[in-house]
């Protein structure tokens, strides 16, 4: 299960976050949404962006689990909705990780 499409359908994660982050896939903008997530002016291709997005969202994950005080549930979300964008735009069948 090396292509990143596999690897970001196998995420398991609580349905309520997994709803949000459906939810929030109307208003994804990627040039607004992905350069405020990534830190970033310049935009990078799907290819680059969803691993750096990947690990972000297993701390952010790391976090809820462990009840940590700074975990953000907002960014959380923020973080699946442009994972969700990011993977629509992959070339099928051609990424691998």
């Amino acid at each position: 299960m090396s292509d990143l499409t596999d690897l970001i359908a196998a995420i398991r994660r609580p349905r309520l976050l997994i709803r949000a982050a459906r939810f929030g896939q109307a208003d994804y903008n990627r040039k607004r949404d992905l350069t405020r997530l990534m830190r970033t002016n310049d935009l990078p291709a799907p290819e680059a962006a969803l691993p750096r997005l990947m690990a972000e969202e297993r701390l952010l994950e790391e976090s809820r689990q462990a009840g940590a005080a700074e975990y953000s549930f907002l960014r959380h979300i923020e973080v699946l909705i442009a994972l969700m964008g990011e993977s629509r735009l992959l070339p099928r069948g051609e990424m691998r990780a």
